[in-house]
């Protein structure tokens, strides 16, 4: 990365000996890691729609049965108030599996492929 003077700085500069193959794979490598970044960041926030909507439910169930409504307050509260996203899971759940599972080795892969490739640096 060229800093203020148009220099690159250390960090960011090219080992010598890699090539320019592998600078485009690692580089593709750290796009498709910034997607999964930004893939989290979307399962957190279902996470936290799905939880808020889950609590408007309780208010939906009081205002039906308000209304007199019961039989449709009913189905309200006993098949989807607090009903899992996935079965036997809930969101909390979803995002603590990717995060120690896919998002964890994803990362931990692109690491050692900079590690491997280009003593570790990012953005070649």
């Amino acid at each position: 990365m060229a800093g203020q003077n148009g220099a690159v700085d250390e960090e960011h500069a090219r080992p010598t000996g890699v090539d320019d193959a592998t600078v485009e794979a690692l580089g593709k490598l750290s796009e498709a890691l910034e997607t999964i970044h930004r893939v989290r960041g979307h399962l957190y926030s279902a996470h936290q729609l799905v939880g808020g909507a889950d609590l408007t439910l309780d208010r939906v169930v009081e205002l039906l049965r308000g209304a007199g409504h019961d039989e449709v307050a009913d189905r309200v509260e006993h098949e989807l108030l607090g009903r899992n996203l996935l079965p036997g899971r809930w969101t909390f759940q979803i995002v603590e599996e990717f995060d120690d599972g896919y998002y964890a080795t994803f990362q931990e892969i692109e690491r050692y492929a900079r590690e491997k490739l280009a003593d570790g640096r990012r953005h070649l």
